[in-house]
């Protein structure tokens, strides 16, 4: 199968290629395509293949950002096109539900401080699970999307498209304790800033909250 990831931290090497790579390791032998119209200076990894536009894929994974949605930039508008066009499996991650929602009738908004915690998310099903989180905008407005979690801190956690193969996270099920040492060991993270989650807590992974 063709994987495209539209890779909006390639720029990081450790949640950018480390946390790519997480997301791609729950696929059977993906062709990977690395998409990120948000930069040119990225981090080369030792997988995939760079493109300079979408591919025809099989399924699509958008991933966190550095940017916001509540501050738009004109290369976000290539993003939500292929959102609004796209008829492959569709998921998002933290910036990835954001835009996603946002491209389909929906709204975000900037937060009044960044959300950095793990914390426990609430099901529509009744089930609980506990997330990390590390945002700055909300969805406040879900759009075209139904809601199926949210969570003390953040109102629209999780979403699921009713007619569309689209479903969204706004926590973060890649950054697996293995990512978060790799980001200490590149510097991406410090270890007091590593701290603010308690990785003690069993987390979701992306294969329970998405695949």
């Amino acid at each position: 199968m063709k994987l495209l990831i539209v890779d909006l931290l390639a720029e990081r090497k450790a949640f950018g290629q480390e946390g790519v790579r997480e997301i791609v390791s729950h696929f059977d032998n993906p062709e990977v395509y690395l998409w990120s119209p948000h930069t040119e200076d990225r981090v080369e990894y030792d997988f995939g293949k760079v493109v300079d536009s979408p591919i025809d894929a099989d399924f699509i994974v958008i991933t966190g950002s550095r940017r916001n949605v509540s501050q738009w930039e004109p290369w976000m508008d290539e993003v939500s096109k292929l959102i609004q066009e796209v008829e492959v499996p569709l998921v998002g991650i933290c910036f990835g539900h954001q835009i996603i929602a946002a491209s389909l009738g929906g709204e975000v908004i900037r937060a009044e401080k960044q959300s950095q915690l793990v914390t426990t998310v609430d099901y529509a099903d009744g089930s609980q699970i506990n997330a990390l989180f590390t945002h700055q905008d909300h969805v406040i407005d879900s759009g075209e999307m139904d809601v199926i979690a949210t969570s003390e801190h953040c109102r629209i956690v999780a979403c699921k498209h009713p007619t569309r193969n689209i479903q969204t996270v706004q926590y973060h099920p890649e950054a697996t304790a293995e990512v978060i040492a790799k980001a200490i060991q590149y510097g991406d993270m410090s270890v007091e800033e590593s701290k603010m989650f308690d990785l003690s807590k069993n987390l979701i992974s992306l294969k329970q909250a998405l695949l």
